[in-house]
């Protein structure tokens, strides 16, 4: 009996001011087998989700199917986990299918299952990606740039970080949002990534959701102490995210000497390849 096996990377999105456009996978992975099944299998409700959304769309006649997960990315931190597991059935049934979709389309779906498209355009393209409604730019990203992950032992629910957000902010505000996101796509499509130094600083979320995430302040003013390009909070977290071309080693023990509690530290580089089949 076939088995599809499909590798996720993990992602950082938002990246501090790109709310919900901005996005980096990563390597970090979490692997997806499906099989196809005789009889209806029990399954984590997004996977049902996925499959009911995946044979309406691609206008399969729908099968049991089993779902197997092996997880490296820690769940409800901002590193996008659920886009993985979307992402990952989406395209294990697509294989199964005899692809009827392409990978675009498979994103197009990932990101409505996800209700934005930040961490499912990294899951499924790799590099850096700019999402625009249903349309993506993607880039490499070199792998002198290190990206220095906080990941302290408590979970943030995306939904309880969206409904701490203001309804307005100021107009100034959101120029310098508007900025720093424009500089940010500036410095990875140039790969001149000194020039990100400075460019985190976000308005739209980040002030709010600290009362989320109270070691973000002094965790990322750490590791921008260590010399590292800056730091921000991964999605809604509770990973604190820090870039770096100079010691990441140097920047991990600063972030986690300021967190002053549980906390790991994951230290990575960017994925260029997205969601990949692993195995048939």
């Amino acid at each position: 009996m076939p088995k599809i096996t499909v590798r996720v990377p993990a992602s950082t999105s938002n990246l501090g001011p790109g709310y919900d456009c901005l996005g980096v996978a990563l390597k970090l992975y979490n692997f997806i087998t499906v099989a196809p099944a005789q009889d209806r299998q029990s399954h984590l409700e997004m996977v049902e989700e996925a499959a009911r959304l995946f044979f309406k769309l691609a206008r399969v006649k729908p099968f049991h199917f089993s779902a197997q997960m092996r997880e490296n990315i820690p769940r409800c931190r901002g590193l996008g986990s659920s886009a993985t597991v979307r992402v990952g059935v989406l395209h294990a049934l697509n294989e199964l299918s005899g692809r009827p979709l392409d990978r675009l389309s498979i994103f197009q779906l990932a990101a409505e299952l996800e209700r934005h498209p930040d961490n499912a355009a990294p899951a499924s393209f790799g590099g850096f990606t700019v999402t625009r409604g249903e349309s993506v730019q993607r880039f490499d990203v070199s792998a002198r740039l290190s990206f220095v992950l906080l990941v302290p032992d408590y979970e943030v629910s995306t939904p309880a970080a969206r409904k701490v957000l203001p309804q307005k902010i100021s107009r100034l505000a959101a120029v310098e949002n508007s900025a720093n996101a424009c500089a940010i796509t500036a410095a990875f499509a140039s790969r001149e990534y000194e020039q990100l130094r400075g460019a985190f600083v976000d308005r739209l979320h980040q002030p709010f959701r600290t009362k989320l995430n109270p070691l973000l302040p002094r965790v990322a003013a750490a590791a921008e102490k260590a010399r590292s390009l800056g730091a921000f909070l991964s999605g809604s977290g509770s990973t604190i995210c820090a870039m770096t071309l100079q010691d990441r080693h140097r920047v991990a023990g600063a972030m986690q000497a300021a967190a002053n509690k549980s906390a790991r530290v994951i230290i990575t580089t960017a994925d260029n390849h997205g969601v990949k089949i692993h195995g048939a």
